[in-house]
């Protein structure tokens, strides 16, 4: 089994419990829901880019550690996401043609704000108009501020290797759909905070957990023979991990999709923070009125 490095980052207690986000007024669920979208868009820019899968997971992985450090109040979902894919494109040395990856995030862009209309046609930006430059600008200043607001600590560890190492340890590696299955489970665990606050061997242990229950694949979980103790894993920590992940699978209300879709961008979460604290100013009143009319 890998070691994991010691500059490996992840996020303190406090920071799990008292992210920036919610210190300004957002809702840990919606913040959640936030960082999954932001991620899904870097997944779709890079199948577009027909970009790596090790550059688009380490930018998703950093995606995440930047929100334990910064308010999404201050920063655009879309432009960091932008930020961590350039960047990471860098570091697992595949970068990207910077025109490139503008086209690409203005059609994301463009189509997330369109996400209501079956009839959405991208229209295309003029290089000569303030758009590409704009986008340009974006890019850069969410590199930089990734980079100073991680304090240059982008070191990643990805899961994959590890996987293929546990599933050989458990006798599956020659199981396909198995190997299929967990792997698909860690591809979409990079939605979620997971690989910000547990080690590498936790969350693989919990995709190898799912697996194997929605497989019907028997391994010994009594004590004192617990497979995920060979790794080194935590129970709690695994069923943690696995509800991250579960979440994901949830039926969604329409009305809170589009409303997570137009959060893309600080300006609407801003004007959301606005409306819920104008609504709250209005209970006030409201509740101080009816104890001061007389019965």
């Amino acid at each position: 089994m890998a070691a994991i490095p010691t500059l490996y980052c992840l996020a303190s207690l406090s920071q799990v419990e008292n992210t920036p986000s919610s210190q300004d007024g957002i809702p840990q669920g919606l913040e959640e829901d936030l960082r999954a979208y932001g991620c899904k868009l870097i997944q779709q820019a890079g199948i577009l880019l027909d970009q790596k899968q090790v550059a688009v997971a380490t930018a998703q992985i950093l995606f995440h550690r930047f929100w334990y450090v910064s308010s999404m109040k201050q920063f655009s979902i879309g432009d960091i996401g932008m930020g961590a894919l350039y960047l990471a494109s860098k570091l697992e040395e595949c970068p990207l043609r910077i025109r490139d990856f503008i086209n690409v995030y203005d059609l994301l862009l463009q189509r997330s704000e369109h996400k209501s209309s079956s009839s959405f046609r991208y229209a295309p930006m003029s290089y000569f108009g303030s758009t590409f430059y704009d986008l340009k600008d974006a890019i850069v200043v969410s590199e930089m501020q990734i980079l100073k607001r991680l304090g240059f600590n982008v070191s990643v560890v990805l899961p994959y290797g590890t996987l293929v190492n546990y599933m050989q340890v458990l006798g599956l590696a020659n199981n396909k759909e198995a190997v299929s299955q967990a792997w698909g489970y860690l591809n979409d665990a990079l939605q979620t905070p997971v690989y910000s606050i547990f080690q590498v061997p936790t969350i693989v242990s919990a995709a190898i957990l799912l697996t194997t229950r929605h497989l019907n694949i028997s391994l010994p979980s009594t004590r004192p023979n617990c497979w995920w103790e060979l790794f080194d894993a935590e129970w709690d920590d695994i069923w943690i991990v696995c509800g991250f992940i579960m979440r994901l699978y949830r039926e969604r209300d329409p009305a809170e999709m589009m409303k997570v879709v137009k959060m893309v961008n600080k300006t609407e979460v801003r004007r959301w923070l606005e409306k819920q604290q104008l609504e709250a100013r209005n209970q006030d009143q409201n509740g101080s009125a009816t104890t001061t009319t007389p019965g």
